[in-house]
């Protein structure tokens, strides 16, 4: 394993009189990326209905320009979301800025680039599958090979860079951007077997990491804070956890996983445990973060074989909840690793399941959206269809007693009457 790391082109004096001209203005309501304020997938919002329909608690449905993977994301009266049109190797990527409350377009833009689609036969894949991220002053998305941007919530487009076009990745591309202090963190597995961190208010790159094993990851990367105190960046690729420095993108440790084949879901942690599922064949490991080097043998807690290949898993009262592609729940014992329940919903999945409150909201590809208790008996409570026959594969956005979901066709906003 080898990471090439670039040094700090911003001295921190400027990094910090940067941030006290822009201070954060997000509220705790707002839903700023992907998975939401904590990277979970959790809200405590105690308004968001169980049963929705075409005709009951759709408060508005906006008919979008293209297709999208991506998730929405919530800024104040702002939703924000991507979407991509065109065919073959040219295609058109889009950024859609709309009142949450009416759902009338505030201001999109559209970028001209080539298809980050993979394969021929997996061209739906990539183009629009990356959830942007804000600050609550300015909104990042990564466009794949057509690179970087950010706009202020005026729809101003700010600045843009390239982070590579080389097509490493069969499936494309999918990792969301992520905030970190002054810094933009892009994971630019397909493009350039990179990640990297540009200085949020001016674009310019701070350092770039690249390896081999970043290729084959999708998996959107998050900061924590480990029992000593310190912050690492965490990202999980084929077979390893990866913690990295998140000022100058040094590899500080690694764990090996059973994640094979690709890593697309996203790390949940929790006293101090990184757990990690991912991998087509692949399985779930539980991870002490910290340390230095290969700290595989004494950090690793348990591995176990089963996992999901792309949904991302929620964790609630010592358990980890999780619909896999092929519409099958588990629950997981966070202590053991030992699976407490299997059980058959149905249908396809990309989209990763929420946790609001107590209650498991997972929206299939095709079907509708499954409402269950959070419980080891997974209970159904609802299954909702809005009559949109598209595909669904963004997870939901929650915020102030609203539910935003997306299709290949519209954004929904869902709410009680």
């Amino acid at each position: 394993m080898s990471i090439v790391s670039l040094s700090r082109a911003m001295g921190l004096s400027t990094a910090i009189f940067l941030a006290i001209l822009s201070p954060l203005t997000l509220r705790a309501e707002d839903w700023p990326g992907f998975r939401g304020p904590n990277a979970d997938g959790v809200s405590k919002d105690e308004r968001i209905p169980t049963e929705w329909s075409a005709t009951k608690n759709l408060k508005w449905k906006l008919k979008l320009p293209g297709k999208g993977f991506s998730s929405p994301i919530v800024v104040g009266k702002h939703v924000i979301v991507t979407a991509w049109s065109g065919s073959g190797r040219d295609v058109k990527r889009h950024i859609v800025c709309v009142d949450r409350t009416s759902g009338d377009v505030l201001w999109q833009d559209e970028v001209e680039g080539q298809s980050d689609g993979g394969d021929s036969g997996f061209s739906y894949h990539g183009q629009a599958s990356h959830t942007p991220v804000s600050d609550g002053e300015r909104v990042y998305v990564l466009f794949g090979s057509s690179g970087v941007f950010a706009y202020d919530l005026s729809g101003k487009r700010l600045w843009h860079r390239e982070v590579g076009n080389e097509r490493r990745a069969r499936f494309g591309t999918s990792s969301s951007p992520i905030l970190h202090g002054d810094q933009l963190i892009v994971t630019a597995g397909c493009e350039s077997a990179s990640i990297r961190a540009f200085n949020k208010q001016t674009g310019e790159e701070l350092w770039k990491a690249e390896a081999d094993s970043l290729a084959q990851t999708y998996s959107t990367p998050r900061i924590v804070k480990g029992p000593d105190g310190r912050e690492d960046l965490l990202l999980s690729v084929v077979f390893e956890l990866w913690g990295m420095n998140p000022e100058n993108g040094k590899l500080r440790w690694y764990a090996e996983t059973k994640v094979d084949t690709a890593a697309c879901p996203s790390i949940l942690v929790e006293g101090g445990v990184a757990y990690v599922i991912g991998g087509r064949g692949g399985g779930r490991t539980a991870v002490k973060i910290g340390g230095k080097g290969d700290t595989s043998k004494d950090a690793v807690v348990w591995s176990e074989s089963g996992g999901s290949y792309v949904p991302s898993p929620v964790l609630h009262n010592g358990h980890l909840y999780w619909i896999n592609d092929s519409g099958i729940a588990s629950v997981v014992d966070i202590k053991t690793g030992e699976q407490v329940t299997r059980k058959r919903l149905g249908g396809r999945f990309y989209s990763s399941v929420t946790l609001v409150n107590d209650k498991l909201y997972a929206v299939s590809r095709f079907d509708g959206t499954y409402v269950l208790k959070a419980t080891p008996e997974l209970e159904q409570i609802a299954l909702n269809k809005l009559g949109d026959d598209s595909d669904f594969s963004g997870s939901p956005a929650i915020s102030d007693g609203q539910l935003f979901i997306r299709s290949d066709e519209a954004l929904y906003c869902i709410a009680a009457e």
